[in-house]
């Protein structure tokens, strides 16, 4: 069942940052939290074994914090989650966080349900001890047989072994009075529950107030227009490349490439190639210190080979941009090139970033 639970539960990436989202049986859409993905109606998603796909963000309830998203490559993925009303949560009951704490790969934590109906913040949620930390937020609370106990959303600041989640009857709620339209982004109205389609002021069934900015993405800076341009040169969807703010992450072919801001002053690009290999290294050596590859170069740290490409900030407002578009593009070709070139003609082993 492990295997199962794990492939239904996706890492979510935003321009901001990422959290976690799961799929449930028999349901074509996916839940998350409305705050991991607030600004934005396409995310990213990632499976356990690092394949992306894109999705739209069909649903928010900001009230609840709860999202859905649909992603059309994921229609026909089983969801392994389960929902069930007759499940029974009780103080001391085992539970597990699933996730991807802090960004990084999939993960499980274990812990106990410290109160069944925390009141907090004008609601009742449930408590518990297990380890919960930025980027669990969205994923699912499960027992022992897979079944949803409550969908993560906070942690104390300052707090250790303090986690909440959404109530499982709660999401049922939202699920079971939810339609799917694929590309239609919709709020639920916090006051009767109608689902808003269309950017308003005030809810056209109640009249109650609507937050604007629930309707509204958040703005991309120059810097992130200039290097999605370069990145759509490549024929690469930059929504899937993106993995925090002014920070994109993607493989060409085998090789990982990341894009991002050092020290606020210049515009880096890397790509971890491979491994060096344990003996016959002064040929090997005798290459990367040739600077074959200008304008990049080529390095060494941890005993690890580099692609890297470095430029002032200032120089992409300059008529050197498309320049550097252009330079940007080719380091992820001459990536792919040279970690293939690395194994066959020096024995090298590929990093552990890179893609099998």
């Amino acid at each position: 069942m492990e295997n199962n639970i794990k492939d239904s539960i996706y890492k979510v990436i935003t321009s901001s940052g990422s959290g976690t989202a799961f799929k449930v049986e028999n349901k074509d859409f996916i839940i998350t939290n409305y705050h991991v993905v607030r600004g934005n109606k396409k995310v990213a998603l990632e499976s356990h074994n690092k394949d992306r796909f894109l999705a739209n963000v069909v649903m928010v309830n900001t009230k609840l914090d709860l999202a859905f998203l649909h992603a059309n490559e994921l229609r026909d993925a089983k969801g392994y989650i389960k929902l069930n009303p007759a499940t029974e949560v009780k103080n001391q009951q085992k539970l597990s966080i699933n996730g991807f704490p802090f960004g990084m790969p999939y993960t499980v934590t274990q812990g106990i349900v410290s109160s069944t109906n925390q009141p907090m913040l004008g609601r009742n949620y449930l408590q518990t001890d297990a380890a919960v930390n930025p980027g669990n937020s969205g994923g699912p609370m499960l027992n022992e047989s897979g079944e949803l106990l409550a969908v993560t959303t906070s942690k104390f600041k300052d707090a250790d072994n303090i986690g909440f989640g959404i109530l499982a009857e709660d999401v049922m709620k939202q699920v079971n009075n939810f339609t799917l339209h694929e590309d239609l982004y919709q709020v639920r109205c916090n006051s009767c529950d109608t689902l808003i389609a269309s950017e308003t002021e005030f809810c056209e069934n109640c009249g109650a107030d609507v937050d604007k900015s629930v309707f509204e993405e958040f703005e991309k800076s120059y810097f992130a227009e200039f290097t999605e341009t370069a990145l759509e040169e490549l024929g690469i969807n930059s929504i899937l490349c993106r993995a925090g703010r002014d920070y994109w992450e993607f493989y060409q072919g085998s090789a990982l490439i990341r894009i991002f801001v050092y020290k606020n002053n210049y515009l880096c690009a890397t790509s971890p190639l491979n491994e060096l290999p344990k003996q016959n290294l002064n040929s090997l050596l005798d290459y990367i210190n040739s600077n074959k590859v200008a304008p990049y170069m080529l390095g060494l740290d941890d005993n690890k080979i580099y692609l890297s490409y470095r430029t002032h900030l200032s120089d992409i407002y300059s008529d050197k941009k498309e320049e550097i578009k252009k330079q940007l593009t080719n380091l992820a070709l001459k990536a792919d090139e040279l970690d293939d070139i690395f194994v066959k003609e020096f024995s090298c082993e590929m990093s552990i970033e890179s893609k099998k």
